[in-house]
């Protein structure tokens, strides 16, 4: 599962690769609970085992990306 996260006051936004055993459910649990507490840090754990943490406070946005379809790139027509 792929997560997009922005940051408030930050350019750029960050994306993190999840592992395919995290369960959208189990990931907005989680969220939910960090931005709770006013000083809260959300933690992540991407594909590669690196950990991310970001503090709730500084959360703008999450993004889920669920897709199970393969993203498609180039110019070719739908068939």
């Amino acid at each position: 599962m792929d997560v997009r996260i922005g940051i408030s006051q930050a350019p750029r936004d960050i994306e993190v690769e999840l592992a395919d055993s995290t369960s959208p459910e189990e990931l907005v649990a989680k969220i939910d609970a960090a931005v709770a507490k006013a000083d809260g840090m959300l933690w992540f754990t991407d594909k590669r085992g690196r950990r991310i943490g970001i503090p709730a406070a500084k959360l703008a946005y999450v993004e889920l990306d669920t897709a199970t379809e393969t993203r498609r790139v180039g110019f070719g027509a739908a068939v």
